[in-house]
């Protein structure tokens, strides 16, 4: 069996008594960064063994995991924070798992996005994913698409790239369009800005720094 476990995006607490269960009895657990992972392990006195998953190994060894599954290994791969395969690794493995007909179990838990968007006050019946913009090549294309749709829309981004995407989005949506960030979600200091794609760009200006990572929530355009 391949168990997809999510992990908290920030409070410890709010790890789920399951995938502590299953983390604690599976042969392997994949990690994204085993140094992040390895704390939250140790707070729930967790000693299953690690290996490391990630965008930069995840083709070279996923072969090697499906010949463990099918010989009936039981492995749970987790991310940094979140659900793997929501912006971060997942998708290959488990399809690779599904194609070589290997059990894969998915355990609900905690995503970035959903507080932030539930947090917005901006319409979340129906929504548009899109996660991390391309850093450079189709970037513009990307936020041009975006700007013209009709349902709210979230855009996860870096502290260091907000500005510049703010001001890209303010480009294409115009200074008033309707929008929240969050940040540091379910930490100490955890932040959401409500307002205007200006005001909100205006707000982090006036701040020394910017940290951790941010969900953007944005209006869609009105027709």
């Amino acid at each position: 069996m391949l168990y997809i476990v999510p992990t908290p995006v920030g409070n410890l607490k709010d790890f789920t008594f399951r995938a502590i269960e299953i983390l604690k009895e599976v042969d392997l657990i994949l990690a994204e960064d085993t140094r992040t992972s390895g704390k939250l392990l140790k707070e729930y006195q967790i000693e299953t063994s690690m290996k490391s998953f990630h965008i930069h190994n995840e083709h070279r060894i996923v072969d090697e995991l499906i010949t463990q599954l099918k010989k009936g290994a039981n492995i749970a791969l987790i991310s940094d924070a979140g659900t793997p395969g929501i912006s971060d690794p997942g998708f290959l493995l488990s399809r690779a798992a599904r194609e070589n007909e290997v059990d894969v179990s998915c355990l609900p838990g905690p995503t970035a996005f959903v507080p932030a968007l539930v947090n917005s006050g901006l319409p979340c019946d129906r929504f548009y994913f899109e996660g991390f913009l391309p850093h450079k090549k189709g970037r513009q294309t990307r936020i041009k698409y975006l700007a013209e749709l009709e349902n709210t829309f979230v855009i996860y981004e870096s502290p260091h790239r907000i500005i510049k995407a703010l001001g890209q989005l303010i480009e294409f949506c115009g200074d008033d369009r309707p929008a929240s960030l969050s940040r540091e979600l379910s930490k100490l200091h955890e932040e959401v800005i409500n307002g205007s794609l200006k005001e909100i760009k205006l707000k982090l200006e006036s701040k020394t720094s910017v940290k951790g990572e941010i969900v953007l929530v944005v209006a869609g355009i009105e027709k």
